[in-house]
């Protein structure tokens, strides 16, 4: 049995992330025009956050889930594949399902399903990488599924766009009718990801779980000084029970008090998010202290709990960044659309021509950040050997950043494709840098879990964006949309400066 993990050659590595395309397709229809689907049917600006929250909520309780498990299955398709498939088959038909919403509360309970399903397939693809490739490749690994991630969204994004303007599609309806631009559009999205999924799982062999275990061997061999994390599971159960269980308390206390706050106060119900989910995590902290302390140690609450609190310093590290870089983020996906049609092309009428024409236009938007995203992911990888990975990640935050400050400024909506090239810089190395970096850090038997773990870093800033941006705008800045992008702008900008303080072992 081989003991080092070979190199892939480029079609091994462009075959094990081809899936990535179409999942992104179905995030990226997602992310353009659910704003415009919610506002179609009747939402109003201060409501778009809170019912945006189902997306980053879905996946804090998802990914961890499906990262633990796929770390202990094994069957006739591997390890990560049989996630692949069943979140493909689930992603697809939400997709179809999700234009002919036919009230907002549907819609919104459409989002929740959709996004749990692109979870599932795509929490398991970034462990894949780390799966499949031996260190040194691994930055290309993620640059590679940049690359797709941008070309299908690109192409997803334009579709309302391509539709209306190439095929002569109508891009309007009456009231409370989603356009048929928008639900054809989400049609070719379901079939472009299942057909992409189904490509990796056919044509990617995964290693065994004893050929990964040797791998881990001779890389704890080549790096004696790299912290062994199995000895470090090695914990005392009960002490651990009786500090979570404090904790749990302690945090259901404080969010019962916030809640009673934001009551007396009237403030903007957006909050309750948050006062809410610390409600959750202090039951979720308490039941886990609780099981170890009776000695119910071997469950994924437990697991996931204690892997938590237990992550490694690099991971910590990353998660401030990626904290405030996914907070611009979900900034941007929930406000450019109003943003946009109000302040370039002054429509906020859902049924009239100018705002669809805005919305599309957004569409366009989008699609040139992901396209530029994939023309820089190539360039990740010799940018990071001339520098390092810490500073090109830092400069590609930066002109992120400015991106979206920049759109307060402009008022040309051909103008705003520079902006977005900017935020293109950003996402190209959003998406793969800080999982190079964290890959080195994690062992093979926790890839998985770890992974979703850090992804409660990429949705908890999108629950946190969707508790207060709405209560921020309607009380500081009159419900005027295009102050969440200044916020994001400014949030991006801060990211660019912790991440100079990661440590990262290349």
């Amino acid at each position: 049995m081989k003991k080092t993990k070979p190199h892939l050659s480029f079609w091994q590595i462009w075959n094990m992330s081809f899936g990535f395309l179409g999942i992104q397709f179905g995030f990226a229809l997602q992310n353009a025009n659910v704003s415009r689907i919610f506002q179609t049917l009747g939402a109003e600006i201060g409501n778009l956050s809170i019912l945006w929250v189902a997306a980053p909520v879905t996946g804090l309780l998802i990914q961890p889930i499906i990262g633990h498990y796929s770390d202990k299955t094994w069957n006739k398709l591997g390890r990560r594949r049989p996630y692949f498939l069943v979140g493909a088959i689930l992603a697809s038909i939400a997709l179809i399902v999700m234009p002919n919403s036919p009230a907002l509360w549907f819609a919104a309970g459409m989002l929740w399903i959709m996004d749990a399903s692109i979870n599932i397939s795509m929490e398991p693809f970034r462990a894949f990488v780390g799966d499949m490739l031996p260190s040194e490749q691994r930055t290309k690994g993620f640059a590679m599924q940049s690359f797709f991630i941008g070309t299908g969204a690109v192409v997803a994004s334009m579709l309302p766009w391509i539709m209306t303007n190439w095929l002569g599609i109508d891009n309007t309806a009456p009231e409370g009718i989603i356009p048929d631009s928008v639900k054809w559009s989400f049609y070719i999205g379901g079939i472009v990801y299942f057909l992409a999924v189904i490509w990796t799982v056919i044509s990617t062999k995964e290693y065994s779980p004893e050929e990964l275990a040797a791998f881990e061997e001779e890389q704890k061999e080549k790096t004696p000084e790299k912290e062994n994390t199995d000895i470090k599971y090695r914990i005392d159960y009960t002490k651990k029970g009786k500090k979570q269980l404090i904790n749990g308390i302690l945090w259901f206390i404080a969010g019962a008090f916030l809640t009673f706050l934001f009551y007396r106060k009237e403030w903007h119900k957006d909050l309750y998010v948050l006062s809410f989910g610390l409600i959750a995590l202090g039951l979720l902290m308490t039941i886990s202290g609780l099981l170890q302390i009776r000695k119910f140690k071997k469950n994924a609450l437990v697991e996931i709990m204690n892997d938590m609190f237990d992550m490694p310093k690099t991971m910590l590290q990353l998660a401030l960044v990626q904290f405030f870089s996914w907070f611009a983020l979900f900034a941007m996906w929930i406000y450019t659309t109003p943003a946009v049609t109000e302040y370039v092309f002054n429509a906020t009428d859902t049924t009239s021509r100018a705002y669809n024409d805005g919305a599309d236009w957004v569409s366009i938007l989008f699609a040139v950040y992901n396209g530029f995203a994939a023309i820089i992911a190539w360039l990740l990888t010799p940018m990071s050997k001339l520098t390092n990975r810490k500073i090109t990640h830092a400069l590609a935050l930066l002109l992120g950043g400015l991106g979206l400050f920049s759109i307060y400024f402009i008022h040309n909506q051909y103008l705003l494709i520079i902006s977005m090239l900017g935020v293109g810089v950003a996402w190209a190395s959003i998406l793969s840098i800080p999982y190079a970096i964290l890959t080195n850090a994690l062992p093979h038997n926790k890839m998985g879990i770890y992974m979703g773990i850090f992804n409660y870093f990429i949705v908890l800033p999108q629950i946190v964006a969707a508790a207060i941006l709405g209560f921020f705008l309607e009380y500081f800045f009159h419900s005027e949309a295009i102050y969440a992008l200044i916020i994001g702008g400014v949030s991006m900008i801060i990211a660019s400066i912790l991440v100079l303080f990661v440590k990262d072992k290349e």
